[in-house]
């Protein structure tokens, strides 16, 4: 008979477990699996979010490579421009500097000339006045001088006088 309680107590025990043990348990169970199941789906979404953060992390580098590639390529282009035009005004500036040389070149000519000229007449004058005031000193050189003046004065007027007689008789033929 002790086995019979004790199999009875045993049957109710099991009972008492079965109908309220085992219920709280399975709902423990089942919350831990679905806790743990929650866990999981979030650890996938992490996964897949840090997949899509790499991803899109992965387009902005490119991205950022190719607007660097484009801003180096484009400053290049500027460099090439600028450089370009330097060297044009630097070239226009060397054609201004060198017609302004010429013109000042041409100036300095020009007032050399003037100035030589100025010398030369100068020089031309007091050597005359020398060679003039020379051939005057002496009496006779002078005498020679004022008879060859006048022999010239008279060839000029005789001369003329030959044109004038021939001028009518030319003006009255050809009519």
């Amino acid at each position: 008979m002790e086995i019979i309680a004790e199999l009875v107590a045993f049957v109710i025990v099991i009972l008492v477990i079965w109908r309220f043990v085992v219920p709280v348990l399975k709902k423990m169970v089942t919350a831990r699996q679905d806790a743990v199941q929650q866990q999981v789906d979030e650890a996938e979404e992490a996964t897949r979010k840090l997949n899509e953060a790499q991803a899109k992390l992965e387009s902005a580098v490119e991205e950022a490579r190719q607007e660097a590639a484009r801003i180096r390529d484009d400053a290049r282009a500027d460099a090439t421009r600028i450089h370009d035009e330097l060297v044009e005004q630097a070239k226009r500036e060397i054609e201004r500097t060198k017609a302004r040389g010429g013109e000042q070149l041409a100036a300095q000519r020009d007032q050399v000339v003037r100035q030589m000229r100025a010398e030369l007449g100068a020089q031309s004058y007091g050597l005359a006045e020398k060679l003039v005031v020379d051939s005057l000193a002496d009496e006779s050189a002078r005498r020679a001088s004022v008879d060859d003046f006048l022999d010239d004065i008279d060839r000029l007027v005789e001369t003329r006088a030959a044109t004038s007689a021939d001028a009518p008789a030319t003006a009255g033929g050809g009519a």
